[in-house]
């Protein structure tokens, strides 16, 4: 088929009898797919299918090359509309058409229910609806800061569009004057619970018009002028367009009902839809392969993610007469990496807290890489890690509570997506202090445990912080590094020298020892570290030896550091953080996977804290050194 990169005015006409006999085919085709899995989506599919035929047969995208550098960027937002994506893709050899039929919704096959990025022509695995406008931005964003021209198109279903998160992403892409970027919405007025218009009316054009952007309306069945409004040549900003479609379109008894947003036909619909659009009535034979079907090892085109990493740079050394907060180091390190990396430098996004997260110096360096979204967070976890699908490394400073608990949701998409997202949570815990407990978050290693492809880093000290964050930068996928507010001591060895020194390189999962002793084993993440250290030298002092290690990895328990904790008589943890889900939440399950093992006792956050100083919240969580102690000869005698 003719691939014309929407140049010529006008769509031709050869070129349209053959989407429309495309189209007509792929119809069938959702239904037959759809009927052999007995569930999906096919109403919507049917309605996105004439949109869908045109980006995918016009687009700057190969099937023969579907990675190719420059390409065009095509991001399905509804992924539950996967029928028409794998019948237009299919029909397009982007990946064998008969396939998708036969395996759709079968366990362990490569056509999943919603759409999945490890087949060819798909840039994102979607379905939990308002992601794909801040996933394309992202993406667009990376192709930028690559000098690579290209243009950014979103397809979404007009009932997502209800959700705050496409609000924030219209904005953005406005104030960054996103010229490149077309938002094609599928206006079918139905949603799984009835009419649009009933359930949450939404004024789309006024909302885009005050955000500054072009606004077209268009008839999302009529391929001629589908193409004339997504012709990107003169477009100066954002455009989006409303696509008025029909929910279920071609086949009669499916037209605008709502019903058959999410149901398959019967056998009966079945026979009759498809003698109404005239195509092949094969199932019986579909039917019987699908039944035979034989999984082999599950297909990615992609193979292994290929990230783009960071030069580490030259570690910096706090001396020990140094007392600094975390988040100084993570933002001086930021800039060091940006030194060590002139030609690949990272993109750093901020909601409205670059001071305090210690992103304002790199703003000011290097500004044409710093985004500031304002208090737009949702949209920022998403556009922050669909940029590192586009070959950069991304870096997004927030929080702890806007950064884990408020978008977890994001980040799981993220997970699933495979990115390579750099995330530094400041303001973690008690030691926020004053703010109080809707700002101090104390669930973060529980949520980030949640996600399989997350990296979880507590640093210990200004200099395990600056290692931390070298680290998570020359290293492929996702990290979570959080820290509180507070400033620390530098963690020294016995002989009072810097612990993490020049020679110190940071291992992920590996634990340190700050001190070594035999009868009892104080595990400590981040700011309590200090504390743990304080408190073993007033055991030793009463007889009692104690072993203090340093656990900046709390969601990777080695199974050789789990066994060299059995040796003790009781293990303690300490941590500024929630006890069930935590630090000592962790030791105790891993523990429990032993068998015969040495008590444990977990000190930490039990309840939510008050707004006051962060020593006085530690002191009423039962975290001071001294109070540390008490625990430790309470539980041996």
């Amino acid at each position: 088929m003719e691939r014309t990169n929407f140049v010529p005015k006008t769509l031709p006409s050869a070129l349209k009898e053959n989407l429309q006999e495309l189209c007509h085919q792929a119809r069938g085709d959702i239904l037959k797919m759809t009927s052999l899995a007995a569930s999906g989506h096919p109403g919507g599919s049917m309605s996105s299918l004439e949109i869908f035929a045109l980006l995918w047969s016009q687009a700057n995208v190969d099937p023969a090359n579907p990675l190719m550098k420059g390409r065009d960027r095509i991001v399905v937002s509804h992924g539950h509309t996967s029928p028409g994506v794998y019948s237009v893709l299919g029909a397009l050899k982007f990946f064998d058409l008969h396939q998708a039929l036969v395996s759709f919704r079968l366990a362990g096959s490569d056509f999943e229910g919603h759409i999945e990025r490890h087949l060819p022509g798909i840039e994102l695995t979607s379905g939990n609806l308002g992601q794909g406008l801040s996933a394309a931005i992202g993406m667009g964003i990376a192709d930028k800061s690559n000098d690579i021209t290209n243009h950014l198109w979103v397809v979404a279903g007009d009932g997502e569009n209800q959700k705050g998160q496409i609000t924030e992403a219209r904005r953005f892409a406005s104030k960054y004057m996103m010229n490149n970027l077309t938002y094609i919405i599928d206006l079918n007025h139905l949603q799984i619970s009835g009419d649009t218009a009933d359930i949450m009316p939404v004024n789309l054009r006024a909302e885009f018009e005050a955000s500054s952007w072009e606004v077209i309306s268009v008839d999302g069945h009529d391929l001629s002028a589908l193409y004339q409004a997504m012709r990107p040549e003169g477009q100066n900003r954002p455009r989006l367009i409303l696509a008025s479609t029909v929910m279920g379109k071609g086949v009669s008894f499916m037209e605008n009902k709502a019903g058959f947003h999410g149901r398959a036909l019967k056998e009966d619909e079945l026979k009759q839809a498809l003698a109404e659009l005239g195509v092949e009535d094969n199932m019986e034979i579909l039917a019987r392969e699908r039944k035979n079907y034989l999984h082999s090892k599950k297909q990615n085109f992609r193979e292994e993610p290929v990230y783009n990493l960071l030069n580490p740079g030259e570690a910096v050394t706090y001396s020990t007469d140094h007392t600094g907060d975390n988040r100084s180091a993570w933002g001086q390190a930021l800039v060091s990496l940006a030194e060590a990396n002139p030609d690949n430098l990272p993109l750093v996004f901020d909601c409205d807290l670059s001071g305090s997260v210690k992103t304002a110096s790199f703003a000011k360096k290097y500004p044409g890489h710093f985004f500031q979204t304002g208090i737009m967070e949702h949209h920022t976890a998403t556009m922050a890690g669909s940029s590192t699908l586009a070959d950069k490394v991304a870096f997004w400073s927030d929080f702890g509570v806007f950064a884990a608990d408020e978008t977890f949701n994001q980040h799981r998409l993220n997970d699933i997506n495979h990115t390579n997202l750099k995330v530094v949570a400041t303001h973690c815990g008690l030691d926020v202090g004053p703010d109080g407990k809707t700002h101090h978050c104390i669930k973060y290693v529980g949520l980030m445990r949640a996600l399989p492809n997350y990296r979880t880093i507590v640093p210990a000290d200004p200099n395990q912080t600056d290692r931390a964050v070298r680290h998570a930068a020359s290293n492929p996928g996702n990290y979570f590094i959080a820290m509180g507010r507070s400033k620390l001591q530098v963690i020294t060895k016995q002989d009072g020298t810097p612990f993490f020194d020049e020679n110190y390189e940071f291992v992920y999962g590996a634990a340190d020892y700050f001190r070594s002793g035999t009868d009892v084993a104080i595990l400590a993440m981040g700011p309590t570290c200090t504390n743990a250290v304080q408190a073993s030298e007033l055991l030793e002092a009463g007889g009692i030896s104690t072993a203090v290690l340093g656990v900046s990895c709390p969601t990777e328990l080695s199974e050789d550091f789990i066994d060299s904790l059995l040796e003790f008589k009781h293990i303690f943890t300490v941590e500024d953080h929630d006890t069930k889900t935590g630090l000592g939440a962790g030791i105790a399950l891993a523990l429990s996977e032993r068998g015969n093992t040495p008590p444990l006792t977990r000190i930490g956050v039990t309840h939510y804290g008050a707004s006051g100083n962060a020593e006085d919240l530690y002191t009423l969580q039962g975290l001071q050194p001294e109070q540390i102690v008490e625990a430790v000869v309470e539980k041996l005698t």
